[in-house]
C-alpha cells in the first residue's frame, strides 16, 4: 500500500467532530479528525514499514503522523530519527503519544529519554518522562535501575511545580507509574505523591486542571492493579 492510498484513506476515515477534539487539544491543521481506533484494520493491512512511516510522518498532517508511529519499526530506527520526530512533534498529543510510544519499543529507550529528561525543553521533557511511563507499564522491573528510577522520583519531588505544563503532567503521571508498575519504589512512590500534592495545569481558553497523583495510586490500588504491565505499549 504506498503513501497516496493510504492518506486516502486516512482521509476517509476523518470525522469532523473528533477534528475538532484534535484542535482543542492543541493540533492544527492539516488533519482529518480520524479516531485512533479506526486506523487499526488499515494498520493491520500494512503491519510495519518504516519507509512509509516517514514519508507520513514529513506530512505534518496529525493523523498522518500518528498512524507512522503505529506502523513505525522502532528497532531500525536511530536516535536520529527519534530527534527529527521529536523536531516534528508540535504538541503534547505527538511528542508522550506518537514519539514517546513509539521510542518505548526500541532498544535505546532509556537512553534517549534520559537525554530529553535533562533537555530543558517541555515537550522533550514530557516524552522523555512519557517514554519512562510506557516503559515502566510493559517491561519487567528488572529491566530498570532502582537507583535511577529513585532519583527520578526526587527530581520530580524537586522541580515539579517549577515545571512547563505538559512536562508537569507527564512528571505527575511518572509518580503514579512507579506506585503502580514499578514495585520496588511503590512506596516511595507513594510518599513522593504525598509530598507533591495537587498539581495545578493551566490549560489555553480552558479551565485549570488539578491532577493528584496519591489519590489516582489509591484508586489503582483499590482495583487491586498493583504491579500492572500492559502487553503492548503502541496499540
Amino acid at each position: 500500500m504506498d503513501f497516496d492510498i493510504v492518506m486516502q484513506e486516512l482521509e476517509a476515515l476523518g470525522k469532523e467532530r473528533i477534528k475538532k477534539t484534535y484542535i482543542s487539544n492543541g493540533a492544527h491543521e492539516p488533519l482529518f479528525g480520524v479516531a485512533t481506533g479506526a486506523m487499526k484494520p488499515l494498520a493491520k493491512k500494512i503491519k510495519k514499514n518504516q519507509p512509509l512511516a516517514e514519508q507520513l510522518y514529513a506530512t505534518g498532517n496529525y493523523d498522518a503522523m500518528y498512524f507512522a508511529g503505529i506502523i513505525a519499526d522502532p528497532m531500525i530506527m536511530t536516535e536520529a530519527d527519534f530527534e527529527r520526530w521529536m523536531d516534528g512533534a508540535y504538541f503534547y498529543m505527538l511528542s508522550d503519544y506518537v514519539v514517546a510510544v513509539t521510542l518505548a519499543e526500541a532498544d535505546i529507550a532509556q537512553m534517549v529519554a534520559d537525554k530529553w529528561i535533562a533537555s530543558g525543553e517541555e515537550l522533550r521533557m514530557s516524552a522523555g518522562w512519557s517514554c519512562y511511563c510506557w516503559l515502566l507499564g510493559n517491561r519487567s522491573d528488572s529491566e530498570f535501575s532502582t537507583d535511577k528510577i529513585a532519583s527520578f522520583l526526587n527530581q520530580v519531588n524537586n522541580t515539579i511545580h517549577a515545571c512547563a505544563e505538559r512536562t508537569k503532567s507527564a512528571m505527575n503521571n511518572f509518580i503514579y507509574t512507579v506506585a503502580i508498575s514499578y514495585l520496588p519504589l511503590h512506596e516511595k512512590a507513594v510518599e513522593i505523591a504525598k509530598s507533591v500534592g495537587p498539581v495545578e495545569i493551566r490549560r489555553d481558553k480552558k479551565k485549570t486542571n488539578i491532577l493528584i497523583a496519591s489519590e489516582n495510586i489509591q484508586k489503582e490500588i483499590d482495583r487491586g492493579k498493583l504491579g500492572f504491565k500492559r502487553k503492548y505499549v503502541r496499540c
